[in-house]
């Protein structure tokens, strides 16, 4: 039907009503009661996929239909900042409803480069909000095996 929002997520009837989904979305787009099936509201959905990632039910059907199965925090992706390119404008740590990043310290009395940082790994739930929303393409997410702090590169994670 023309003019109709698909959710791009669908939480399925294997739901159980942990709340995972709910309490882990960064948009706050999932709503239901403890014990009964939730829902997507498609006009909030970004579609990061951290409904799917979290549901220990395997209760959430990605756009395509295929369901997706619960993956591990640590494999999480993670943001990692160029510092380099970083202005600190703040919009990211801003739109972080996790609030896994912050603006970082001066190294060094009198300093004035400073630079968005991940300062709350365990917080970051991996939804990629920091990368689309970053006007200088300074935050990247990427596997956690990659998302080492790189300072040759002017990489942080």
């Amino acid at each position: 039907m023309a003019g109709t929002i698909q959710a791009v997520f669908k939480i399925g009837e294997k739901c159980t009503g942990c709340t995972a989904c709910a309490r882990n979305c960064p948009v706050f787009a999932i709503n239901g009661e403890r014990g009964k099936r939730h829902v997507i509201n498609a006009l909030r959905c970004v579609a990061c996929g951290v409904c799917g990632r979290i549901c220990p039910a395997g209760a959430v059907a990605d756009g395509a239909g295929n369901v997706m199965s619960p993956v591990k925090r640590s494999l999480w992706m993670k943001p990692r900042i160029h510092e380099n390119v970083c202005s600190a404008c703040g919009i990211c740590v801003q739109d972080c409803s996790s609030r896994a990043l912050r603006i970082s310290l001066p190294k060094e009395r009198g300093d004035i480069l400073v630079y968005a940082e991940l300062s709350g790994p365990d917080k970051c739930t991996g939804c990629g909000i920091c990368e689309k929303h970053c006007p200088l393409g300074a935050v990247v997410m990427t596997p956690p095996s990659n998302a080492a702090a790189d300072p040759a590169r002017g990489l942080t994670q």
